[in-house]
């Protein structure tokens, strides 16, 4: 399996997005909340379910989404009297992008389950 992990449509973040997006999963409940809006992919998820999933307050779980959103890697629409909780994939792309933008000295660089660059 090969993942290219440059994206030229992406939006390009700038390092004080970048380390305010990093910031957000750098606490492990955000981390996994944000994963499993990632697995939930563009239907979301309500807190009340992501809650239940996670094993989690509730009000902790909205603390941790606010910051989430805040970092720009999670978006929040309401229908009806929920919210929806979803991944921004364009913006988790473009996080993906600046962290690798210079890897295999700055070509594009395929990674492979099995190894690290494939192209270097």
């Amino acid at each position: 399996m090969e993942i290219t992990l440059t994206n030229p449509s992406a939006p390009v973040l700038d390092e004080s997005a970048a380390v305010k997006a990093l910031g957000a999963l750098a606490q492990a409940q955000r981390l996994r909340a944000f994963r499993a809006l990632v697995v939930a992919g563009l239907e979301g998820l309500t807190p009340g379910t992501m809650a239940e999933q996670l094993g989690v307050a509730p009000s902790a779980l909205s603390f941790h989404l606010k910051e989430l959103v805040y970092s720009g890697l999670v978006s929040s629409e309401a229908r009806g009297r929920n919210l929806i909780y979803r991944a921004d994939f364009a913006h988790m792309t473009a996080l993906l992008s600046y962290m690798t933008k210079h890897c295999c000295q700055g070509e594009a660089c395929a990674v492979t389950t099995d190894a690290g660059c494939a192209t270097c």
